[in-house]
């Protein structure tokens, strides 16, 4: 057996479970050394209360500048949903507030809204709303409140062709100008137009102002994969934008693309995966930065291997290392993906996502410097693995990672562990 930070680990344990999670198993082994001296403790996982109703569902994490923890999600109302959120301040939390509430939101397991806090104190939320009777047919809609929730402006919806598409997969961030917002999508507004041959989805910007106006629409690159979730983290060198690319040859590895001061870089790719799939995996990337020191985790499953990846940059997202194999598929269970990040003060990248086994599934949890040296957990052993779970997120709060999901039921629930963790 190998002690690293007072958990015991088999020798083969990650390989048993194809996680592959451990490096170095004899005594005096340089990687397991290290482990000890750079990487976090896991502690137990415990159970969170949950501020949410019975039915809720898609539940969305941010980290508030006070280190509280803001959750948003949706909850089912007698003539529609409503969006709603509470902020985690300690071990309590406030009073659920409702940003919107309408019986036409377009609910989906995979594209989910969020509430943030941007500088100015501003509490800024997205949402998506149906715009026709097609199933695909639904819009962007942002919102801000300056009074802590009470109370919201009018919706906006950023992008300006109103064709009935789909839009979503939004990500937002903090604007160039106080009280500012910025915001990216995928777009699916070529599927409108009957010269498009082939129609492809497209990532596409814009910048809404604290007075409302809109500005900076922009096209961020033409083509990407249909229905993967976008990710964005602030580095010093500006925005970095995570997504899932698409080549006319069905390639669907994840790019980036990157804001500075001359603008929008072109679409680079972190790492030619090689995935070659005819349909969208429904299975988008996260990052995180830190400085400028950048982590992207993503799924593949590239050469029929599915497994979850992690790359650091170390130029604010201007290139990328070569990645490291965070899990992979072995006799038993194989990764599921729908990952989360989250970086340390220290640069440590803390990595969850779903392993299937025995039918049912597992939340996972690993620690990664750029190194490769790695620590793991198992969050939840037993979970259900379908889309009613979602996509469990994660949130990094002091001495904490806390995680939600949705639990499928009648009615279903959001459920909530917090994980502890020494940093050093």
């Amino acid at each position: 057996m190998t002690v690293i930070r007072g958990y015991r680990w088999a020798c083969g344990l990650g390989l048993s479970l194809g996680l592959s999670l451990l490096s170095g198993c004899g005594p005096g082994d340089g990687p397991a050394d290290r482990l000890s001296a750079l990487l976090p403790q896991f502690g137990q996982a415990v159970a969170v209360e949950s501020p949410a109703g019975p039915g809720a569902g898609e539940p969305w994490l941010s980290v508030e500048p006070h280190g509280g923890v803001l959750m948003s999600w949706l909850e089912p109302t007698e003539d529609g949903n409503a969006l709603r959120f509470s902020v985690l301040n300690g071990d309590v939390w406030e009073p659920a507030r409702t940003v919107v509430s309408r019986a036409d939101l377009f609910v989906n397991w995979a594209d989910f809204p969020s509430v943030i806090r941007i500088p100015d104190g501003s509490l800024v939320a997205h949402w998506l709303q149906r715009t026709g009777p097609d199933t695909y047919a639904y819009g962007v809609q942002l919102a801000r409140s300056t009074d802590g929730g009470q109370s919201w402006s009018a919706p906006i919806t950023p992008h300006t062709d109103e064709t009935q598409t789909e839009h979503g997969f939004a990500s937002l961030f903090a604007g160039s100008a106080v009280g500012a917002v910025r915001t990216v999508w995928l777009d699916g507004r070529n599927y409108a137009d009957p010269a498009a041959d082939p129609a492809f989805m497209t990532l596409r910007h814009a910048e809404i102002a604290a007075d409302g106006s809109l500005s900076a629409e922009a096209e961020l690159d033409p083509r990407t994969c249909d229905c993967c979730q976008t990710s964005a983290a602030a580095t010093e060198g500006g925005i970095v934008v995570a997504y899932r690319g698409r080549t006319g040859d069905e390639i669907r590895d994840i790019r980036v693309v990157r804001s500075t001061a001359t603008g929008w870089t072109e679409p680079s790719v972190v790492h030619d995966d090689g995935w070659v799939i005819p349909s969208c995996p429904v299975n988008g990337p996260a990052i995180d930065a830190n400085g400028s020191l950048v982590a992207v985790a993503w799924f593949t499953a590239a050469n029929d291997s599915p497994r979850v990846m992690l790359a650091f940059s170390k130029d604010s997202g201007e290139s990328f290392e070569s990645p490291i194999q965070v899990a992979g598929s072995g006799e038993i269970g194989r990764s599921l993906g729908r990952v989360d990040l989250a970086l340390t003060r220290d640069g440590v990248a803390l990595v969850s996502w779903l392993h299937e086994r025995e039918g049912t599934a597992a939340l996972m949890l690993a620690a990664l410097d750029p190194d490769g040296s790695r620590s793991g957990t198992t969050v939840v052993p037993q979970l259900d693995g379908g889309r009613a779970t979602g996509f469990p997120r994660m949130a990094l709060r002091g001495d904490e990672v806390l995680f939600a999901w949705t639990e499928p039921g009648d009615p279903a629930r959001i459920r909530l562990v917090g994980v502890p963790l020494e940093l050093d």
